[in-house]
């Protein structure tokens, strides 16, 4: 093997660990199948042990799960707060997990504290997951519903309106992106909106992106992966376009973006491709790639060391949009 191709890989750590575990025949399962995937899948990440993967978090952050009543829904969120709080007026992070079919707002702990120690309320929206019935829109209303409903009752979660931003990865990247547009169409002021590995392309095109051929092995995230998001995402019948960021007409007037690629992600030339959009629209963005980081790496800094620099650089680029 040429050393060129041993550096295109993922850390080792990350092969053992994704290598050992017995994938599902993802386009084939059924909706029983996936929903017993879904819930063995997020209770996995809500245990103890796989923080040595996951993160420990912040001292001095209180972690709870509450629920945002909306007037035909209830959507459970994940609330990180400094302990030591003295400000009933904190910024507030409004912010989305990644997984898509899977994944849940505690597999974001150690990235979601740091947020708060800023200081920050942050809070994590556990949207609905996608399956057949539940397409990507509904999870897209999901995190805008919540996000409106916080700004509206901003004394009650003790947040102060005028400084909000949002923070998505992968399938939370697109929502996020999506209430971007939303609130510069309803005239809600955001600081900043942080997009880590999205996903913001579920049309016919999605696939045709270089990185999609170059990495569809991904231990993270494999193209069968993607094939069984896209299907879910945009039913037959659906307006793809509708949840795909990158097809948006207008990417004028949106918050000021930090767009986070990891290089050995099949999504990743998606986020680059997004940043060039932006900047062409005249919307203020940074770009923060991380070689040798694959899809997710946020989410295992204790299998991928280049988690803390996008932690760190994430913390930075909200402290100066707080400011």
């Amino acid at each position: 093997m040429s050393e060129t191709v041993a550096t295109r890989r993922p850390p080792l750590g990350v092969r053992l660990a994704y290598g050992l575990r017995k994938e599902p025949d993802w386009p084939r399962l059924s909706a029983a199948e996936l929903a017993a995937v879904q819930q063995a899948h997020n209770r996995r990440m809500e245990s103890g042990l796989i923080r040595l993967i996951t993160g420990f978090p912040e001292r001095g952050v209180r972690i709870d799960w509450e629920r945002v009543t909306l007037p035909d829904r209830r959507v459970r969120v994940r609330v990180y707060r400094p302990s030591d709080d003295r400000d009933s007026r904190l910024p507030l992070v409004v912010h989305v997990h990644g997984g898509g079919f899977v994944g849940t707002a505690a597999q974001c702990d150690w990235n979601n504290s740091r947020m708060a120690a800023l200081p920050a309320v942050v809070v994590s929206v556990e949207h609905r997951l996608l399956s057949p019935g539940i397409a990507l829109s509904a999870a897209v209303d999901d995190g805008w519903d919540v996000l409106r409903h916080l700004v509206e009752h901003a004394a009650d979660w003790g947040v102060d309106p005028a400084r909000v931003a949002i923070v998505g990865e992968s399938t939370g990247g697109a929502i996020v992106a999506l209430a971007a547009m939303r609130a510069r169409q309803a005239g809600l002021v955001l600081r900043a909106q942080v997009l880590v590995n999205p996903a913001l392309d579920v049309t016919a095109s999605a696939f045709d992106y270089a990185s999609m051929v170059e990495f569809r092995d991904s231990p993270t995230l494999t193209s069968s992966q993607l094939e069984l998001f896209r299907r879910l995402a945009a039913p037959e019948g659906t307006n793809a376009a509708a949840v795909s960021p990158l097809r948006a007409e207008d990417l004028g007037g949106l918050a000021a973006a930090l767009v986070v690629v990891p290089e050995l992600d099949p999504l990743a030339d998606q986020g680059r491709a997004y940043v060039a959009r932006l900047r062409e629209a005249g919307t203020p963005v940074q770009l923060s790639e991380h070689s040798l980081a694959g899809h997710a790496f946020l989410s295992m800094p204790g299998l991928v060391s280049q988690a803390k620099a996008a932690r760190d650089r994430i913390a930075a680029f909200l402290s100066e949009r707080f400011a």
